[in-house]
Order: C-alpha cells, then structure tokens, then sequence
C-alpha cells in the first residue's frame, strides 16, 4: 500500500471531518446542542451512530484478532455485543421520556436521587469514559501504525488530536453524521472482504476445513474454555448495557420508538454480522500464520484481498469508526464531567454562552486524560474486558435493578459497586482464576447483584418516589443552568401523566 497515499487520504479525510463540524457548529446555541443534540436525533442518524461504534474499534480490531487465535469463537464478540443493544432496546429506551442528561442522573433517579451517589456514579461513569474512549484511541492508533509505520505511542496522539478538533468545532451532532457515514463504509468493506475470503477459499465450507479440527464447531468453545467464552460474551453484552457513550444515544434520540428503532435495528444487523469478523480472522491465520500482533490481522486481510484504492478506504474507515466511538464517549463524559462532578464545586450555575465554551475545554481535558490511559496498554480485547468487568458490573446491576424493583435502595447499589469492584479485582490479581474465568465478570455481576438485592431488603423502610427524584434533579439542574434548558419537556409531565413504568407506578404506590 502507497503510504503516502494513505497519509494524503486520511490528511483529506480530517479536513473534511473539520469543515462539516463547522457546518453543523452553526446550529449549536446551547450546552444542550452541543453534548445532546439538541434531543433530536432522527433513527437513521441513531442507526447509524450505533452501527458505527459497534462495528469499530472492538469488531475490527478485538473481534477479528480474537478469530485470528481462536477461529470461530470470534463470533462470541458479536453475538455478546447484539444481545446487549437488543436488551438496551426493550429494557432501556423508555428512559428517554425523563429527559435525563448523563447516566449517573439516571442511576441516582433510581436510588431517590441522593447527591453523593449520584457524585460516585458520576465519578465511576468518568472512568468508564475514559476507559472506552482510551480502547478507541488504541484501536486507531494501531490502525494508523499499522498503515504508515508511525511509532505506536505518536499515532495515538494523532488520533486523540484529530477526534479532539473535529469535535469541539461539531459537538455531537458532528458525531452523529460522521458516524453514519462511516459505518456505512465499513459495514460494506467487512461484507466485501468477507466475501471476496470465502470466493478464494472455495466456499464457507472449504474456509471451514481450514480451521484446525481443536478449533472447529463447538471445538472453538472447548479450545478456550466454555466459562471463558461465556464470559466474553456476557462481558460484551453488560458493557452495552452500561456504557455511558450507548445511554448517549438514548438521551439524545428524538423519541422512545426512534432510540428504540434504532437499537433493534442495529442488534439484528449485528447479529447478522457476527461471522463475517471471524471469517476474516480466519483467512487472516491461513494468510499470515506468524503474524506478530493478531490485532492487525483485519488490516493485513484488507489490502490482500481488496484493490489497493478500496484498501485504503476501508482502513481509512477503520480509523474513522474509531474516531467516531471515541468521539461519542468523549461526549459523554463530558456530559458527566460539567453536570455531575462540576456543579459540586460551582453550585451557582453558567448562562447557555459559558457553557458551550466549558463543554469544549472539558473535551480537551477529557482527552488527554483518555490518551494517558491508552498509553498505558495496546490489548484491545484485555483492556476491555478487565475495564467492564472492574468498574461498570456494579453499573449493570444499579441499573437494570434500580429500572425493574421498586425495593432497590442507595445502600443496595453502593453494596453493588464495591463488590463488583472487589470481586473483579481479585480476579484479575489471581493468574489461575483468571484463566479458569476468563475475564471477571460472571463472578462480579453476581456477587454484586446477590449483594444488592440482600443489602436492599434491609432498607425497606425507607421510602423512595420518583415524583419526588426527578424533582430534586429538576431543581438541581434548573439552578446550574441558570435558565434550564437543559430540562426536557417531559422531565415532569412524563411522571405526572400517568406514564409510569411498571416498576415506578409500584415505587409511586409505596407512599
């Protein structure tokens, strides 16, 4: 491949990125604007901005790396991350309809909104930011590598530098279309490597038989283990469910039944997709068997089996995908940086215009934050998994428990974030449990959930009411924001026109 091609294109590609952000930057009159859009994210885009982060830097880089070691238990990545978008889909959209801003308000509504777990919440979503939007900067950062030779730690610098212009111009309506566009691309290069893989191996069948017989069928699972491979794929499906970036796009989508559409949509498709990744990483081990790092091993079957010009396009999409996530989580971490951890040093508030101009210095800030952790490592699918299973387990479990039983209280879901926390992290010092979990996750989410459910039961006493919460953030949010634009619409009609969930109505009931 012309490396200096490459650089010529993706040089083309930044600039473009800037001028649309620059575009978009002229409807932005608002925080709201700039880290929500408006609240008025169509299905398409949503479809799109989903697809995109999806199929990034976790399915180009872990998953087809993943295939490339253990053939088709790839698949596991895929089938994980559809799982976790259709549940978000059905278990999660309706939350839009209380005009949330950030996760933590979410999960501090559940508990009766008290500030200081509501300032945990806040704190542990951060690091989860970060830690996402640090996997994004890797993955480009070895795509970038890989396609120029550019020392690793410089290409990831570059990365965090492109996302981070682009972004503070456009906000995140910026990442919403550029996320479309290149899901769109790299959707269609997966499908065209895949199938241009399958015509030279003769068929599916014959790139089967080239699978080891220890790693065929249900052999894949056996190779690496059935609690491991149950663990990948759980891992995968609990980090959509509470990753801050994915509860983003709920907020932020004009309607349930849009953010709804677009989730169902986007978990079939991907479910779908699950074994063109492994089919790629399969090809890449019959192609390049002493390939150094399995994480290339999507951009080696790129310009192998693709014409030179669609090669570069398809890499050059690979970065985008990954700007495009790392975009999204830098969004909501600053959504949770100024809302939840700023206003308990600055209770007084900004007007609309020193907002906006806070939300793009917090973005740099976040940025570099993101781009010292992703310094730190370059194992996409280790870092993941260890990130998931260590802070956002507890998350999980505060979330879908706070979402579904009235009985859930504060000390039930701090009883659930230490001891995802401890469990996890006990693991993964541990070299033999390790191995025999695979990452910690199964242990952690049902520690933290047995913890919660018995620490809950003994707080029943005390009375919880969503009418009363979603007043306390209201109050809060108006008082910040000075002017309150930030709360929707339906922040208390949805409560007071008889909208509740099942799960509130019973809360609302226990007055």
């Amino acid at each position: 491949m012309n490396i200096t091609a490459f650089y010529l294109l993706f040089s083309l590609y930044i600039t473009a990125l800037i001028g649309l952000s620059l575009w978009l930057s002229r409807r932005q009159k608002s925080g709201e604007d700039f880290l929500l859009a408006g609240r008025n994210v169509s299905t398409r885009l949503s479809l799109g901005t989903t697809v995109a982060t999806m199929i990034g830097t976790g399915t180009s880089m872990g998953a087809v790396g993943f295939a490339y070691t253990n053939s088709w238990a790839g698949m596991l990545y895929g089938i994980g991350g559809a799982c976790g978008i259709l549940l978000a889909a059905w278990l999660f959209a309706p939350v839009r309809r209380y005009g949330f801003m950030t996760m933590s308000e979410e999960l501090s509504f559940y508990v009766g909104a008290q500030p200081k777990m509501r300032l945990l919440f806040a704190l542990l979503i951060f690091i989860a930011s970060l830690g996402w939007l640090g996997a994004h900067l890797i993955g480009g950062a070895l795509y970038l590598s890989w396609a120029t030779g550019l020392d690793l730690d410089l290409a990831k610098l570059v990365i965090a530098v492109a996302f981070t212009v682009y972004i503070v111009i456009g906000g995140y309506t910026a990442v919403v279309w550029t996320d479309s566009i290149m899901a769109i691309i790299l959707f269609i290069g997966f499908v065209l490597m895949a199938v241009l893989i399958s015509v030279q191996a003769g068929g599916i069948v014959a790139l089967t038989h080239q699978v080891p017989a220890s790693q065929s069928g249900w052999q894949a699972l056996s190779h690496i283990g059935l609690i491991p491979a149950i663990s990948l794929a759980v891992v995968i499906a609990l980090g959509v469910l509470a990753t801050p970036s994915f509860r983003q796009r709920i907020y932020s989508a004009r309607s349930v039944s849009t953010v709804r559409r677009a989730f169902t949509l986007a978990g079939l498709l991907y479910l779908a997709f699950a074994a063109l990744p492994a089919m790629i990483g399969i090809a890449a081990r019959q192609t390049a068997p002493d390939l150094a790092d399995h994480q290339f091993a999507f951009a080696t079957m790129a310009v192998t089996v693709l014409p030179a010009v669609v090669a570069m396009v398809v890499l050059l999409a690979g970065v985008s995908a990954t700007l495009s996530s790392a975009s999204s989580d830098a969004i909501a971490g600053v959504s949770i940086l100024i809302r939840d951890m700023v206003q308990q040093c600055y209770p007084a508030g900004f007007n609309q215009q020193r907002l906006l101009l806070l939300s793009r210095l917090s973005l740099v800030l976040v940025a570099l934050l993101a781009l010292a952790m992703a310094l730190m490592s370059n194992d996409i699918i280790r870092y993941i998994t260890s990130l998931i299973a260590t802070v956002m387990s507890g998350l999980a479990v505060t979330a879908l428990l706070g979402r579904f039983w009235p009985g859930f209280r504060w000390q039930g879901a701090l009883a659930a974030v230490l001891l995802a926390m401890t469990i996890s992290l006990s693991i993964l010092l541990q070299p033999d449990w390790l191995r025999f979990w695979g990452n910690p996750v199964l242990p952690a989410f049902a520690g933290a959930m047995l913890g919660a459910v018995l620490v809950s039961l003994r707080y029943q006493h005390q009375v919880i009411t969503p009418l009363s919460s979603m007043r306390r953030l209201r109050q809060e949010r108006q008082r910040f924001l000075q002017q309150g634009s930030f709360v929707a619409e339906s922040d208390g009609a949805h409560l007071k026109n008889n909208s509740l969930s099942a799960a509130d109505s019973r809360r609302e009931s226990s007055v």
